[in-house]
């Protein structure tokens, strides 16, 4: 019977949700609810994360008490995570403070992330083209590089000309890629949410 009024639940949630765009005209009421929804699940949503930090500060303690390893870093993360929640209460996350401390942790983290980037990619290219050496491995290798040199500073100084093309080159097939990747989760999301209307799917609970 639960399983029952779970999925009905969830089925008529999303048909509100649905009707609410494509009716908001005609029938302003599926409008109103499908905020309403939307705000709750908002809501959940915060309290889940909430929940996950807490465990998160959890078992950190735990392995800090047992004496397990990396127990420091995960004392260290739950300082700054205490810090951060704390300063952001008190603050606000518009406070100038607080974005100039974060910045100055995530700029270096997404620095040192995408230097990592580019050298993986560059040795899963050439690992690509040992093994697969056809025209796809060939375009994938070369506007990579391609990129990498515009994009890395030159000891004379950048050639604005030769540049600009490079980027708009490889801005194409990126951009190319991008919308493809885009597109197959759009696809993949909608098939989804298809099955969780239809009943095919219960990610709720049950099958």
């Amino acid at each position: 019977m639960m399983r029952v009024l779970t999925a009905a639940l969830a089925i008529a949630s999303g048909i509100i949700v649905l009707l609410g765009y494509f009716l908001r005209q005609a029938f302003p009421l599926f409008e109103q609810l499908r905020l309403l929804l939307t705000d709750w699940a908002v809501v959940i949503a915060a309290a889940a994360v909430l929940v996950g930090i807490l465990n998160l500060v959890s078992v950190q303690m735990e392995k800090l008490r047992n004496r397990q390893p990396g127990g420091l870093y995960g004392a260290l993360l739950v300082f700054a995570l205490v810090i951060t929640f704390g300063l952001g209460l008190v603050f606000g996350t518009d406070h100038p403070f607080l974005r100039a401390a974060m910045d100055a942790v995530i700029v270096p983290v997404e620095a040192s992330l995408l230097a990592i980037l580019a050298v993986t990619l560059v040795y899963a290219s050439i690992r690509l083209l040992r093994r697969r050496a056809d025209l796809m491995s060939v375009i994938f290798l070369l506007a990579m590089l391609l990129f990498l040199i515009a994009a890395m500073p030159k000891p004379f100084g950048p050639i604005p000309l030769v540049d600009q093309l490079i980027l708009d080159l490889t801005g194409i097939l990126s951009t190319a890629g991008a919308r493809g990747l885009l597109i197959g989760v759009a696809l993949g999301t909608l098939l989804t949410g298809l099955r969780v209307l239809f009943g095919m799917d219960r990610p709720y609970g049950g099958n």
